[in-house]
């Protein structure tokens, strides 16, 4: 990075005043505040209350499901998930390299064991291609079910991620998972609002999560969410995430384990407000990739990630991709961006090279790798 493109940079921060906020902060202003300072007076503000309620409601009416189960965080939803398609031990779940760790240690949680496969550079998300030809040489089926011909273990299901909220080639995916027995969560805990061919993220699996985090495009301060395809799946979910007590006016009693996992009044009535500007959010971080496309995609090292083909993102955190995989490049940019006072960060530590995740099964993942010193997250609050 040369000088001139520091100080073209620094002109961009000042503009935007990037130094007096971090990287993705939420939109809170004074209908959030009237909403939660009502819930405190009416005193619901545990697992149960006429806000929770509400905001399922109008998550059900955005992604065209009708099945939504609030929980306290996107971890708890995944964890939930891969309780409801029966993930057990030892058996082993896809899932892209390139990721958060709250979907391998939902799989762990349910002693399952995370098998790490590799990604595409148009996406960010799971290579159909690469994944098909991959399963077609580790893997077989008998009996209905995908084998690991290396460990012999039951690969149960696959977990695509919509990486930074934007979607991957989902549809390739589900058909994957359709053809080798696999059942399919969908991550898309950054995609609220994004859509594949016109269709919400995480209503293409029997499965979807969301997150509410406070760094996410609307939040909940805390929360999650699980999309399920049937009322079957919904009424297990709410039985699993209320530690499965016995429905009972004044007894105690419980059909098995079960998890403390609602999403509390209080965090649901910070959602009512919230989703009210998931239009005017999106746009603006529509806009805020179109700016930053502007100003950096001429400096030639490299361009601000669009969304894919056929779909339309959120734009929930803006990234830069350089031209080619550089990481002393990458650093240097972090380095001088941060120590100026501009947010910027590198993507999720790899999975393969998280010290406990090392030892599970893993594809050739060098895409993650070649894409992983390429990626720069860039400033993108709703505030700038």
């Amino acid at each position: 990075m040369c000088s001139s493109d520091l100080q073209l940079l620094n002109k961009i921060i000042k503009r935007k005043n990037f130094h007096k906020i971090g990287l993705h902060e939420p939109s809170i202003d004074y209908d959030d505040i009237n909403s939660v300072t009502q819930c405190l007076k009416n005193k619901h503000i545990s697992g149960v209350g006429p806000y929770l309620s509400r905001f399922e409601k109008h998550l059900s009416q955005i992604v065209n499901s009708k099945y939504i189960v609030c929980v306290s965080s996107g971890t708890a939803a995944l964890h939930v998930a891969c309780k409801l398609i029966g993930v057990e031990k030892n058996q082993e779940v896809f899932m892209p390299n390139l990721n958060y760790i709250s979907g391998a240690n939902a799989v762990l949680y349910c002693g399952g064991i995370p098998h790490l496969v590799d990604i595409s550079e148009k996406t960010l998300g799971i290579d159909p291609l690469k994944l098909e030809e991959y399963i077609k040489k580790v893997a077989y089926i008998k009996n209905s079910k995908l084998f690991n011909k290396l460990t012999g273990n039951i690969i149960k299901a696959i977990i695509p991620l919509h990486t930074f909220g934007h979607p991957c080639e989902i549809e390739s995916i589900v058909r994957i998972a359709k053809k080798y027995k696999l059942e399919c969560i969908e991550d898309s805990a950054e995609g609220l609002g994004s859509k594949y061919k016109n269709k919400h993220l995480g209503t293409f699996g029997k499965i979807g999560i969301l997150s509410f985090n406070g760094n996410k495009t609307i939040s909940t301060g805390a929360g999650g969410a699980l999309i399920l395809n049937s009322k079957i799946l919904e009424k297990k979910a709410r039985i699993l995430i209320n530690l499965c007590k016995k429905n009972h006016k004044w007894k105690y009693d419980y059909f098995s384990l079960g998890f403390n996992y609602r999403m509390p009044n209080i965090n649901a009535a910070l959602g009512c407000s919230q989703i009210k500007k998931l239009k005017s959010i999106i746009l603006h971080q529509r806009n805020l990739y179109n700016y930053y496309k502007s100003k950096l995609d001429n400096l030639g090292l490299g361009k601000v990630f669009k969304e894919p083909e056929n779909c339309k993102s959120n734009y929930w955190l803006q990234t830069f991709i350089l031209k080619k995989s550089d990481k002393l490049l990458k650093d240097k940019i972090l380095n001088k961006t941060n120590l100026i006072g501009v947010p910027t960060r590198t993507a999720w530590k790899l999975l393969d090279e998280i010290n406990f995740l090392k030892k599970y099964p893993k594809m050739n993942l060098s895409s993650s790798k070649n894409i992983f010193n390429k990626i720069i997250n860039l400033p993108s609050s709703i505030n700038f």
